[in-house]
């Protein structure tokens, strides 16, 4: 720009400025390139129809629009037609995904797409035994991944190439990108920027055909970050303590925006680390607004020229000064205390300080059992480097860990370059096994064998999650979330009630020392070392590709069309469970074991609801047959009540389906013969995905009606012949003696949603639009 404005050598500049604007989204996509020029125009237009200063959220969402100039906008309220930059989808879900694609019959996909390998690798032995043990195990599954995606354009990460989330980090993500993934913790993105949202595979299935996807304007909660980090505290502990303030659905229906003068002091990956764990307080979404933190980082990770068009660009990537939040909650990081949350929720927050008297007043076990660090939430370099400043101290004085401790590497490049750099030898050092680049223990891919199922213990993680049983389907383990740097303290000292920032620690020559705060460069000084080559690129034409799904396959089943609404009301329906308290998508379909089923909707479906607690008798996986009168599994019931041709609803509490976007969770009441779930709340991923699968999700119009329903009643939803948006649908319950009574339900469906539960499911609906266009 200087140049041209001295006019000097302007015949060999202009071209080079006429090539900015064509900056590609990422290496592997080099014809694929970033629009900031759409974007900037449709919030131009928005922004002149709304007449007021627009949040980032705002400037990016609306900036998607697929109809800027005519779509209706109000937060909380209407549903936006939006279209995203592109689809990121995990091996777990990607199964079911690309067999949806399949079954749409479509040639290719519209968008940029990517599948990538994390989900089915266990943790056991170590990362090598372990990935080729994998392999091994799931060649059918990643044979069936990898040429589906040769053949419809996709692009595909092998097993060992890394967590989806941090492969996105390192590749895809950018400011001002859209970006819908089939994982919960896609948020993740919103470290580098970007509109980074959790979906079910039906809503990655619409992105990747071309239409338009649904999203109900979301809300904007602001976070105000004021002062700085230091010290012990680290940009886990933000996101602990926004957990402990919001709940897990105080974010439902918002997308939470990080704004004010404490952002600066966060790294670009610790940025990422607060929008992952976003995903536990219900955000449709988290968002930091483009800095000098991320265009180092895209430096640093090879993407110089699209820190250069952000910076050209910077004013629609940051907010609008005057712009009005739904909520503003104010942090000030120099106040701001280590934290851990849990066990058994990851909004029970508590001081890292407090947590050991309180563990001792609610009987918690005080003793660890293991510590574990990585994970998609804390897996960057600058992470393993405070880990491994930790370890040294311990080392330095001839500690090693007490507790068990394991590191997981969120990529192969994060896996090289600390390896070269020798922080993973650290970490072996003091005690450390260096698991897969994978999901492993985080998603209960886990083979634990320190202790018999049943047994009380305590475990420390980095991770975002700990409902009961997720990391090692053992309903008596105690597990707690917090930094990195914390678990690796606790590991050493082998207790939770130890403080690092005060406490002391006995070296091995009987002296007492304290651990000082970590440090560690938040990039390395080298460049990163990618380590192998672990991407395959689609074909130019992949028309020629089979692809392969045995009909006798255990793994893998192509997928059949759900029945149509007949177009009555749906009457004298079972209750197939009323569930008591909690119930997660971990709850309605259980991961670990089962997630080699997850290309398989009939076999899966053994695991639905087995989590969940009857009301009745206080028990999981135990329900009333209401036709035999006998107790039995819940999926055993259900498929006894689906041979009778007897159609049966739930009855769930708050915020139902909390947690994963695994749309199995949707996809096994529907393939068993479920209809209808009642709940007092949902949570947005999984009421969206019961929605594509053709079930009716319905509020208590009167949340107290809850009490009203039993276990032994018959339920008919009636008025479904003029089911219509925003009108309410009445619910006649049917008691075993003879009475009955009358309550309102609620719903959030719109016309074109409606129309997915009358053609059966939302791929049916595309379908019929198909044939009709054809």
């Amino acid at each position: 720009q200087h140049a041209l404005n001295s006019g000097i050598r302007r015949y060999h500049v202009s071209p080079a400025l006429c090539q900015r604007a064509k900056v590609a989204m990422s290496h592997f996509e080099p014809n694929e390139y970033i629009n900031y020029e759409k974007l900037e125009k449709n919030i131009n237009i928005v922004r002149k129809r709304l007449d007021r200063p627009l949040t980032l959220s705002e400037k990016i969402v609306y900036g998607h629009l697929d109809d800027p100039a005519k779509q209706e906008i109000e937060r909380g309220k209407t549903y936006l037609r939006l279209r995203p930059d592109r689809v990121a989808m995990q091996d777990a879900t990607a199964q079911m995904a690309m067999l949806q694609f399949i079954s749409s019959g479509l040639p290719k996909v519209a968008v940029p797409s990517t599948i990538h390998c994390d989900h089915l690798i266990e943790a056991q032995s170590g990362g090598e035994k372990d990935l080729r043990r994998a392999k091994d195990i799931n060649q059918e599954v990643y044979n069936f991944l990898a040429t589906a995606g040769a053949k419809y354009g996709v692009g595909f990460w092998k097993p060992g190439s890394g967590i989806i989330h941090q492969i996105i980090l390192e590749n895809y993500s950018y400011p001002g990108v859209m970006l819908i993934g089939t994982d919960s913790h896609t948020p993740n993105g919103g470290g580098l920027g970007g509109i980074c949202i959790g979906v079910g595979g039906a809503d990655a299935v619409d992105v990747m055909a071309g239409i338009p996807w649904e999203l109900k304007c979301p809300k904007v909660i602001g976070v105000k970050l004021t002062g700085k980090l230091s010290g012990w505290t680290s940009p886990k502990d933000v996101i602990l303590k926004v957990a402990g303030i919001l709940t897990v659905k105080g974010g439902t229906g918002a997308i939470i925006e990080y704004h004010g003068p404490g952002v600066d002091s966060i790294s670009c990956t610790g940025m990422a680390t607060i929008c992952n764990m976003g995903a536990e307080i219900g955000a449709t979404t988290s968002i930091f607004p483009y800095n000098a933190r991320m265009k180092k980082y895209l430096g640093k990770t090879g993407r110089a020229d699209i820190a250069a068009l952000a910076d050209e660009f910077k004013q629609h990537l940051v907010p609008d000064s005057g712009c009005q939040y739904d909520q503003v909650i104010e942090i000030n990081l120099s106040e701001l205390k280590p934290h851990i949350n849990g066990p058994f929720t990851p909004d029970l927050a508590h001081p890292v300080s407090d947590i050991g008297a309180v563990a001792e007043k609610e009987g918690w076990p005080v003793d660890i059992r293991v510590g574990l660090i990585g994970s998609c939430t804390n897996s960057s370099y600058e992470d393993m480097g405070r880990s491994a400043a930790v370890a040294k101290q311990a080392l330095a004085h001839g500690l090693k860990c007490k507790s068990k401790f394991t590191i997981t590497p969120g990529s192969e490049q994060i896996r090289a370059t600390i390896e070269r750099d020798g922080y993973a030898e650290v970490l072996r050092e003091v005690g450390g096994l260096v698991l897969a680049n994978a999901c492993g223990p985080c998603i209960g891919q886990w083979d634990r064998k320190d202790i018999k199922k049943g047994e009380k213990n305590t475990i420390v993680t980095s991770y975002n999650r700990n409902f009961t049983g997720r990391n090692d389907a053992n309903p008596e383990t105690h597990a707690f979330v917090t930094s990195p740097e914390i678990v690796t303290a606790l590991s050493i000292a082998g207790t939770l009630k130890f403080n690092p920032e005060t406490d002391y620690l006995t070296g091995a020559d009987g002296k007492k020392f304290k651990l000082e705060a970590p440090d560690a460069d938040e990039l390395p000084k080298l460049e990163f070392d990618p380590g192998q080559d672990t991407y395959q690129y689609p074909p130019k034409d992949g028309s020629g590709q089979h692809v392969d799904v045995s009909p006798t396959s255990q793994r893998l089943q192509l997928l059949e069309p759900f029945d149509k609404w007949d177009g009555k009301d749906l009457e004298d329906m079972l209750i197939l469970i009323k569930v008591k308290g909690k119930c997660t998508t971990d709850h309605i379909s259980a991961a670990g074991p089962w997630l080699k089923f997850r290309g398989h909707l009939d076999n899966i479906s053994n695991n639905l609801l087995i989590g969940a607690i009857n009301i009745e008798n206080g028990k999981a996986n135990s329900v009333r047959n209401a036709l035999t009168q006998e107790f039995g599994p819940v999926p055993d019931t259900a498929r006894y009540y689906k041979k009778m041709g007897v159609k049966w609803a739930v009855i769930g509490d708050e915020n139902y389906g909390e947690g994963s976007s695994r749309e199995h969770a949707a996809l096994e009441p529907r393939h068993l013969g479920g209809r209808v779930i009642i709940t007092k709340s949902f949570a947005r991923i999984h009421e969206t995905n019961l929605k594509k699968q053709g079930l009716l999700p319905l509020t208590f119009a009167d949340p107290a009606d809850y009490n009203k329903i039993h276990p032994v009643d018959k339920l008919s939803i009636v008025g479904l012949k003029d089911f219509a948006p925003g009108k309410p649908l009445k619910c006649i319950i049917k008691h075993p003696n003879g009475s009955q009574e009358t309550i309102m339900l609620n719903h959030t469906f719109n016309e074109s949603q409606i129309e997915w539960f009358q053609a059966g499911s939302a791929l049916n609906r595309m379908k019929e639009l198909q044939q009709k266009s054809s």
